[in-house]
């Protein structure tokens, strides 16, 4: 028995977790979706930028980066890969590819300018935000920040598609969409950090 009254391990003491290593499955492919961010812009804008087969290439490539997102999250939360070179580059990779997508819509025309504003203008806010409250602690994505990043993702390849006719409706129905889903769920992180940057200073005047 031990000295408190419990039984001992007869086990020993558990073996502390060791930290996953920087280079695994996860990381290549965020890696990998940030090196297909300037393959995509070449191929969206080879020929002019309206040429049906280099759009299709474009949107292939913007699809395939896009899969690597929901694939190298789910690789790290499961097998236990998630490193702080991931948590640092994964947001990165994802901004740079969607930037880029919406930028490059915009000059060739095809994407108002109105909803690149909107939407980058979101997500630097944001990211700013994250650094300002980051020492309070970190906030965690939500649900509804979660469909914001695929009604963009859905939006922008509706775009890149080189087809029109019905599909514009479809397709600015959408676009509006991740616009009205990137407002709000904008100012519903700025209100949790507010929250938690009101809570942390309360407690520290408590203290």
């Amino acid at each position: 028995m031990a000295a408190d009254g419990g039984a001992t391990n007869p086990a020993g003491p558990r073996p502390e977790a060791v930290p996953a290593p920087v280079l695994n499955i996860a990381n290549v492919l965020t890696v990998s979706r940030l090196a297909l961010v300037p393959v995509f812009v070449i191929a969206l804008f080879w020929e002019g930028g309206h040429d049906p087969l280099w759009r299709w290439l474009a949107t292939a490539v913007f699809v395939l980066a896009s899969v690597t997102d929901r694939v190298d999250g789910d690789l790290a939360r499961k097998r236990g890969l998630v490193t702080d070179f991931g948590k640092l580059a994964d947001p990165i990779a994802d901004k740079a590819l969607t930037g880029a997508a919406l930028i490059s819509l915009s000059l060739l025309g095809d994407l108002g300018w109105w909803a690149t504003g909107i939407i980058l203008g979101r997500e630097l806010g944001i990211t700013a935000l994250r650094f300002w409250v980051i020492r309070h602690g970190v906030i965690p994505a939500s649900r509804g920040g979660k469909v914001k990043t695929l009604l963009q993702a859905v939006a922008i390849g509706l775009y890149l598609i080189p087809v029109g006719g019905w599909l514009d409706l479809v397709r600015f129905a959408v676009l509006l969409a991740a616009v009205l889903a990137t407002v709000y769920t904008g100012a519903d992180y700025v209100a949790r950090a507010l929250r938690m940057r009101a809570v942390a200073r309360s407690g520290a005047g408590a203290a």
